[in-house]
């Protein structure tokens, strides 16, 4: 039996819902890491190097995605909760089409400025050609990956989380088995794990454009827009915290790299990148979960259901809790096996990234809750608190404890400086969570 958003939530139920959700960000992520994976193994740790290096840029051009399929879909969830379907409708379209001229234009932007950008990361001259080839084949994808994360918001807001799931899915399947035959078989090195990627991002980005511009049972579909510039600005306000969470990780993660050129040259930025791969696939299941749900809490709040919507935020706090213990007990538990299979070349890199791990995983006890945090109070439609929860996780506490850090603790500053920052960020989302509970009633 479908699940709907008006129905009430279980434990179970919860679960069934979002898992969708939860697999497709997780498949997403894995199916990520594969390029590192083949090009590590296949082509060299200086072309490794290279894509860690460049990488976090290239998320930055393609966060608006992100925030309009996270700000789009709690506004299009309200109106669908206050029972105003077509409006629904305008609005889904209107955010699918800014998304992709805007997916145009950054596109243009990445590849204008690959060069200078890469040597403002540090790029040496034995990386500067490998990032700009990378990153420029990918820069020509961000039209279809933009569309392709927000569309993971909007299939959850349509009711179809196993649909997403699917074209995540088939997606992830076409870039492992690019990968393996341009890198691994054709020999086309770092070029040829881009193009892998470009033409997956083509698959998850398009056959769901081409599903919601038909007639189909879930319950948006694309229509003729009409420009709403408020509607627009304020599911840009309302999806701000995922923009910002998305530009500050992307920040962030220069800065670490150039940290880490500084602190132990191209060695640490090849353990960070296994780090980020190991990172991105744990996160991912915080973040599947905060999608997942969150049409749910935009749902009954539109609806002023206050009993539900206590219990959601209860049910999801117990369940983070049980997910953060077990993924760093996970963490610590293949440190070991999977940093041999990016690193076991290298006996010097295997043990800098093997202790990198042993730090890192601590900082998984606190992260899905300040994840879920920031995306709880956007479902509610809260885009200022779910900002600042955001900026103050992603970049603020990011910033300050790798800049701090590394100077009392040398290297090992830096694979901590996560944990001190997702740790204050886990305190800043309980304070806001007491300070607007009465408002929302939770």
């Amino acid at each position: 039996m479908a699940i709907r958003l008006s129905d009430r939530f279980t434990t179970g139920r919860l679960l069934r819902f979002t898992l969708p959700s939860v697999a497709m960000m997780i498949f997403t992520s894995v199916y990520g890491v594969v390029d590192g994976f083949f090009v590590s193994n296949y082509v060299g740790k200086t072309p490794f190097a290279a894509l860690n290096l460049i990488y976090p840029f290239l998320m930055l051009l393609g966060a608006v995605g992100f925030m309009l399929g996270t700000g789009g879909s709690a506004l299009v969830s309200k109106c669908m909760g206050e029972g105003r379907a077509d409006r629904a409708n305008r609005l889904f379209s209107l955010f699918v089409w800014v998304t992709l001229a805007a997916g145009v234009a950054f596109a243009a932007l990445g590849c204008a400025v690959m060069r200078p950008v890469s040597l403002l990361l540090g790029a040496d001259d034995a990386m500067l050609d490998h990032c700009v080839r990378y990153g420029r084949i990918l820069a020509l994808g961000l039209p279809v990956f933009m569309l392709q994360q927000e569309f993971q918001s909007f299939f959850v807001a349509a009711e179809k989380p196993q649909l997403g799931f699917f074209v995540t899915v088939l997606a992830g399947f076409t870039n492992m088995a690019l990968d393996w035959l341009f890198v691994a078989r054709l020999g086309w090195g770092l070029p040829g794990a881009a193009g892998a990627t470009v033409l997956s991002q083509t698959v998850g980005g398009v056959l769901p454009l081409l599903y919601f511009a038909r007639p189909n049972r879930g319950r948006l579909r694309l229509c003729k827009p009409r420009f709403e510039g408020r509607a627009l600005l304020r599911a840009c306000a309302n999806g701000s915290s995922e923009l910002m969470s998305n530009i500050s990780m992307s920040l962030v993660s220069m800065l670490y790299n150039f940290q880490l050129m500084r602190y132990a040259g191209e060695d640490g930025v090849s353990a960070y990148g296994v780090l980020m791969y190991v990172n991105f696939v744990f996160i991912s299941a915080f973040l599947g979960y905060a999608i997942g749900v969150s049409p749910v809490v935009s749902y009954n709040y539109g609806a002023g259901n206050r009993t539900e919507l206590k219990s959601l935020l209860r049910k999801s706090l117990c369940l983070l809790a049980v997910s953060s213990v077990a993924m760093f007990a996970a963490a610590q538990l293949l440190a070991g096996p999977l940093s041999r299979l990016f690193v076991g070349y290298d006996g010097e890199l295997l043990g800098m990234t093997r202790r990198a791990f042993a730090f890192f995983a601590f900082s998984f006890l606190f992260s899905g809750v300040a994840i879920y945090g920031s995306a709880f109070f956007t479902a509610l439609n809260n885009g200022l608190v779910s900002a600042i929860l955001s900026f103050l996780r992603t970049l603020v506490f990011q910033v300050a404890a790798v800049l701090l850090l590394p100077l009392l603790l040398d290297l090992d500053g830096i694979w901590l400086s996560s944990v001190f920052a997702e740790a204050l960020a886990f305190a800043a989302v309980f304070v806001s969570l007491t300070v607007c509970r009465k408002k929302y009633g939770y």
